[in-house]
């Protein structure tokens, strides 16, 4: 594992929502650049981009047209490098996001492929035998284009319609156009995803978010040939590129770290019951006290056995695809949300404006493919002025939140009771506790019920953390002693042989 994820805290930037510096409307990379200080301030000091590539943006950028190339409207390849280059000065790190999934339709590669002569892009897609062939059944495949070249065939699709999935192969080939994995067409895909990392690696990138990390290989129910790919894209990482690091979305550890991914994400879809803890119809972290840990406990148990401790399995407060987390709950159970996000291990990730309270705008219009994913996405507030400080332009790309008592960073930054304020405050006291890092240890000691309490250690160093999300104190039967380094509400307290932990409060005890 690379030594700066060790103790990496990331920030996950949306860059055309972040900061505009042109007055386009729409973020940019000098955006990035311009407040590099203020996410050091809270105290990451790693970031996550989503793609800031040449596309069309029929999917925010997750439909590639040129993986060599910033889009315009972010800059310029200088840009995106100058931006690498500080973020060094300021130890901190940047990885990008990688589709290796797919393209857009408006990739060079892609139009080739279309044509019916034969050429080194032929192979470059999946493309079936005759146009009135699709891939209905085929595990892994999201559709199929027909009828759009004067090619024989279908191209079958990742996801959207502008989204024709790249050829990486089938595990158990079952026609003639199905392409063996260590097919020479499926090989030059693996070499070309290679070429790409060494050109941003090369540049000062530190590494990738891989975007559906799981979809490369079709007919793969194990998931066997994927691991096995992943295992070699890892190998050619270790021997030219050792710092660099490689995070999946995936949702399912026991895979993507066998893999060869250095991290994995819990995430609103698989297996995990992530969703049980901030965004089902009674969260866990509500004060209703209606919510249940246990299953997601579990899950994650299970993924730390399945891997033998390897790797990490990270929880992020949310991202672009999801609905904000301060959508089912309040500021004072956000604050609690924060302490158990920044408390477990793996390395925490933090949406950009997770750490304020943004809110989730309901029934907004769709912009760039986003759907119901778009009031996840509006512009950064920064401050009180003109767009919330986001752009001085007077048409943005995507509707800010107008609501007057809208949360912004300045205010916060001002206020030591806000909850950007107390997210500072836990990273503090993450970083000053070896206990709570990313690599350290954790045992679950309470996870039925309120209140939820586990132990985080290394061999010299051990904090206990003790949240009761409910709004009613909760009794155990037992004490644990040692120094309270870290509190919301009042403090969990010894009282009768037990201990009593106040409704509403979180406690950090070290020993």
């Amino acid at each position: 594992m690379p030594k700066w994820l060790e103790n990496a805290i990331f920030y996950e930037v949306y860059p055309q929502s972040f900061n505009d510096t042109n007055g386009d409307g729409i973020g940019d990379i000098n955006g990035i650049t311009e407040k590099l200080d203020y996410i050091k301030e809270l105290g990451c000091n790693a970031l996550w981009l989503n793609p800031c590539f040449v596309s069309p943006f029929n999917d925010a950028g997750y439909d590639v047209a040129d993986y060599y190339k910033v889009a315009p409207r972010y800059g310029t390849n200088e840009d995106l490098k100058a931006l690498f280059d500080k973020a060094h000065e300021m130890d901190m790190h940047i990885i990008l996001d990688l589709v290796p999934g797919h393209t857009s339709v408006e990739h060079p590669w892609f139009k080739e492929s279309m044509k019916p002569e034969k050429n080194e892009y032929s192979g470059r897609y999946i493309w079936t035998d005759s146009v009135w062939k699709g891939g209905e059944g085929i595990q892994g495949v999201g559709g199929s284009l027909r009828g759009i070249s004067d090619r024989d065939g279908s191209c079958l699709l990742n996801f959207f319609s502008s989204q024709p999935a790249l050829n990486y192969g089938f595990a158990n080939p079952t026609e003639k156009w199905m392409s063996d994995v260590n097919s020479p067409e499926v090989r030059s895909t693996v070499e070309e995803i290679k070429n790409i990392m060494r050109f941003w690696l090369g540049m000062g990138c530190d590494g990738f978010r891989v975007d559906m990390a799981g979809s490369l290989v079709k007919n793969d129910d194990c998931a066997r040939a994927t691991i096995k790919l992943w295992q070699e894209f890892r190998g050619f990482l270790d021997e030219e590129y050792p710092e660099a690091m490689i995070i999946s979305e995936w949702g399912d550890p026991s895979l993507s770290l066998e893999g060869g991914f250095h991290a994995d994400f819990l995430l609103h879809f698989g297996p995990s019951h992530y969703n049980d803890l901030f965004r089902c119809e009674h969260p866990y972290f509500s004060h209703e006290g209606e919510g249940d840990i246990s299953e997601f406990t579990r899950a994650y148990m299970g993924y730390r056995a399945s891997t033998g401790g390897k790797g990490m399995i990270c929880i992020p407060s949310g991202n672009h695809d999801m609905a904000r987390i301060s959508h089912k709950l309040n500021e004072d159970e956000l604050k609690l949300a924060f302490a158990f996000l920044l408390s477990m291990p793996g390395a925490p990730f933090i949406y950009y404006g997770d750490e304020i309270g943004m809110r989730y705008l309901d029934g907004i219009t769709s912009v760039e493919g986003g759907y119901e994913r778009t009031g996840s996405r509006s512009p950064m507030q920064w401050d009180e002025s003109k767009n919330a400080g986001f752009s001085d332009g007077d048409k943005l790309y995507i509707r800010l939140d107008d609501s007057s008592d809208r949360p912004c960073a300045s205010k916060q930054m001002q206020d030591e009771n806000s909850l950007r304020s107390e997210v500072k405050r836990l990273i503090e006291i993450r970083n000053q506790n070896p206990a709570l890092s990313n690599t350290a240890d954790i045992e679950f000691i309470k996870y039925d019920g309120y209140p939820f309490i586990y132990r985080r250690f290394t061999d010299t160093d051990s904090v206990y953390v003790i949240i009761n999300p409910h709004a009613d104190k909760k009794r155990v039967s037992y004490i644990i002693e040692g120094e309270v380094i870290y509190s919301q509400g009042k403090a969990a307290y010894a009282e009768n042989g037990g201990m009593v932990v106040p409704g509403g409060s979180v406690t950090y005890i070290k020993r």
